[in-house]
């Protein structure tokens, strides 16, 4: 997932807020874990967030998803969040955050229900 930070997004010295990427990294992983279950995802933990640089207005953001646990009903997924920064050149990008967040596959009462064996 790709997405830019604009002026709504940060605080009075043009910093992004954590919360804007860490909606954002819950998306995207939530994206990747629905496409692995093959059904509706919920986010149950945020199990670590570490924020290595700051993000910008302007820095184009990444996130790039892998699943790093498969469980009976849950899964853990590995987010690391990439920025590109204004007139940088094309193709670099920073390491910005990384994320593990849980999320558990749920039946249409949103009770826990088995992840498939084989990705969807």
């Amino acid at each position: 997932m790709r997405t830019m930070a604009m002026p709504k997004d940060a605080n009075w010295l043009g910093d992004i807020f954590g919360g804007w990427l860490m909606s954002h990294a819950d998306i995207a992983g939530a994206i990747h874990a629905y496409r692995r279950s093959g059904g509706k995802v919920v986010t149950v933990a945020v199990d670590d967030f570490t924020f290595i640089q700051p993000v910008y207005i302007g820095d184009v953001v990444t996130f790039f998803c892998e699943v790093d646990r498969v469980g009976r009903t849950s899964m853990v997924v590995a987010v690391d969040i990439r920025a590109e920064r204004p007139g940088s050149p094309a193709g670099t990008s920073i390491h910005v955050a990384s994320a593990r967040i849980t999320y558990v596959h749920v039946d249409d009462e949103r009770r826990p229900r088995e992840i498939p064996a084989e990705p969807a």
